[in-house]
Parts: C-alpha cells; structure tokens; sequence
C-alpha cells in the first residue's frame, strides 16, 4: 500500500500545488492541516531546514519545496504527465516554474502593505505582471495546449490574487492593463477539466477578508 502524507495548509497556494499533482495522478493521500504558530514535531522533524509547508511523506520518506515535490510526483506516480514530454517544453516549463517563485513575492505584498512599502510593491508587481502578460500573447497556456507544471506553479496568479483582490477590496490585475494574463486567469478558472481541482473560492475568501480586517490599518 502507497504510504503518502501531506503536510499543508488548506488555504495556501505552495500546499494546493501539490494536492492539484496528486489529484491529478489520482494518488490517495492523507492532508495533515499545519498551525504555524505551533508547528507540529512531524513538520519540524520532516523539515528541519526550512520548518514550512508543504512537505509531502512518501512511504516515510519527506520531501520539500512546492515545485520539487510536483516533479517528483510527475516522476513517481502512474498517471497524465504533469511536465510535457518534449524536452524544449520541459525546460521552458521550469524557467516559468522558476520565475514565478523568484518574482511573486510583490504581488502578494501590494495586499498587505500599506503606504511607502506598498506602492513600492504594486511598481515591482506591475513590472512582472508586465512580463506575464507579454508571454501570454497570442497564448491560451504557458506550455503547449494543456495544463501542466508551469500553469501549477501560476496558481497563486489564477485563485489567489483574484481572492486577495475580492477580500481586500484591493484590485491589482485589470484586462485594461493586462488582457492576456486576464485571458488565462478566466481559462484557469473556467476550464472544465481544473473545476475538480481548484480550491473552495468562497472559503478562501472568507479566511483572507477576516486577515485584511485583521491586519493593523
């Protein structure tokens, strides 16, 4: 019997990267929900380094790093090919993969910060967002014509910037500004074949409104 765990919280884009791989190589598992205020001994045990989420545990044996376990997932378990299959397109699917963690940082911030810091996060956001937009030109997907690894990586800019913006009242991304990234935002979110696999919006934003009232003003 297959042994998998997942370390994670509901509500964050890094641990839904995951389930979505799993979920879609139909890979019975077991969500163990994390507090990070009080993280667990088996979170700390299974990532001593980092002490964050997600971690998956495959027959005993943990794993890191979103992205890190979707690939190992793609490799291990029987199932669609989550990486496409032409070698081309697989280095252009992490470079995407790659760029989205190196760059998402700002997006998130231009939601949590206020004043100075702020706009200064919505200019970095914008100069990126830019740059999303420009590769999605003439494009229905990052890579190729079905869903994989890089539009994975892309989940916090198809669920979760549109939660942050109906939570916070906040809007980030307009189709005046960047039509092509809005293209693919409605084709994730619409597309038949994602429904299974996305997130309960509704939760999400009841999590995310109760944090922006939360947040210090």
């Amino acid at each position: 019997m297959v042994d998998v765990k997942l370390l994670g919280l509901w509500y964050s884009p890094f641990s839904h990267r995951v389930e979505w791989a799993l979920k879609i190589k139909g890979v019975e598992y077991e969500f163990i929900e994390q507090d990070l205020q009080n993280k667990s001994p088996l979170l700390l045990e299974s990532n001593p380094i980092h002490k964050k989420v997600p971690v998956l545990i495959h027959n005993g044996k943990p794993l890191c790093e979103s992205m890190v376990i979707v690939e190992y997932i793609d490799e291990t378990f029987e199932g669609p090919s989550i990486l496409p299959k032409d070698p081309y397109d697989r280095a252009i699917a992490r470079f995407w993969a790659k760029f989205l963690d190196d760059k998402m940082a700002p997006v998130g911030k231009s939601f949590f910060l206020k004043g100075e810091e702020q706009e200064k996060a919505k200019e970095e956001a914008y100069e990126m967002l830019k740059i999303l937009d420009n590769e999605l030109k003439d494009k229905k997907l990052f890579v190729g014509d079905k869903f994989g690894f890089a539009d994975i990586a892309a989940n916090f800019m198809g669920i979760w910037v549109g939660v942050f913006e109906e939570a916070s009242g906040e809007v980030l991304v307009t189709k005046e500004k960047f039509p092509n990234l809005c293209a693919w935002r409605d084709e994730y979110i619409n597309c038949s074949e994602n429904k299974e696999y996305l997130p309960p919006r509704n939760e999400l934003v009841a999590h995310f409104q109760a944090r922006f009232q939360a947040a210090p003003k």
